[in-house]
């Protein structure tokens, strides 16, 4: 028998929330700021185009991509902490063809992505 359990962004109706991580921008910087990260399959499938989060005004806005094929997977992610401490999450996914991520490197590190079309 499977037992559920859920996690909360609070450990109890009168404590502060946890404390949340919104500045990662790929797995390894994840894995050096959550602990108790797990995943699997390719951590990096979906790359990040752009983020944009504030820990004091408690929001994180985020675009993602990943290719595939002739066009891209689009995720748009927005995460905004409630009056309470708990987080809210609106994401949407869609399909953008023709069009593939093109990466500006400075000195062999990624500094920017974009989407940019492809003839």
């Amino acid at each position: 028998k499977l037992k559920a359990e859920t996690k909360s962004t609070k450990s109890a109706k009168s404590a502060k929330p946890l404390g949340k991580t919104l500045n990662n921008t790929d797995i390894k910087g994840a894995r050096k700021q959550v602990s108790d990260i797990e995943t699997f399959g390719d951590d990096d499938a979906f790359k990040l185009i752009l983020k944009a989060s504030s820990k004091s005004e408690g929001f994180m806005k985020s675009t993602k991509a990943m290719s595939v094929g002739k066009g891209c997977i689009v995720q748009v992610t927005t995460q905004q902490r409630n009056p309470d401490g708990s987080y809210a999450v609106a994401e949407a996914v869609t399909y953008v063809p023709g069009v593939s991520i093109r990466e500006i490197e400075d000195n062999g590190t990624v500094v920017s992505r974009s989407l940019v079309g492809v003839r």
